[in-house]
């Protein structure tokens, strides 16, 4: 991997792309621009629905380089987001990917949000995990795997 002179820009680039690696594998695609889409427009319709303080606090787990996408265009006036139903969620995932890419996405985004959530899952905190999930409505905590639900 190239260096940019400077070790912490190196190091997250290092884990941002591990990260991708990871949704990619979940994703079963080689498509690293379709994983990025993909990371971006969950962790974008999640901290949506978040309160200010756990959108914060998921963040700080966050690699510099996906902390920085995370909260791009974030605006926190009146968040969260009180939809409740999973297709109001998915619907964003899909529109947001949609915005990002040429024409209709390829992408299935309940398929889409399980794949990131596993992600997210096993690369970041138990605790702050279970944090999340517990904010969230019922209907989406069921997009999250087993384990992390119960």
């Amino acid at each position: 991997m190239a260096s940019t002179g400077l070790a912490v820009f190196d190091t997250t680039l290092q884990k941002t792309h591990a990260w991708l690696k990871d949704v990619m594998r979940e994703l079963g695609t080689e498509d690293r621009n379709k994983a990025y889409l993909a990371l971006r427009s969950v962790l974008h319709a999640l901290r949506d629905r978040l309160t200010v303080e756990e959108v914060a606090q998921l963040g700080a787990q966050l690699p510099m380089l996906i902390r920085g996408f995370y909260y791009e265009g974030w605006d926190p006036t009146d968040k969260p987001v009180k939809e409740r139903r999973k297709e109001d969620f998915l619907r964003h995932v899909y529109e947001r990917f949609k915005t990002t890419r040429s024409g209709e996405p390829d992408v299935d985004p309940e398929t889409v949000a399980r794949a990131v959530f596993r992600v997210l899952a096993r690369r970041v905190s138990e605790g702050e995990i279970e944090d999340v999930v517990h904010i969230l409505p019922r209907e989406l905590r069921e997009l999250w795997p087993e384990p992390v639900r119960a």
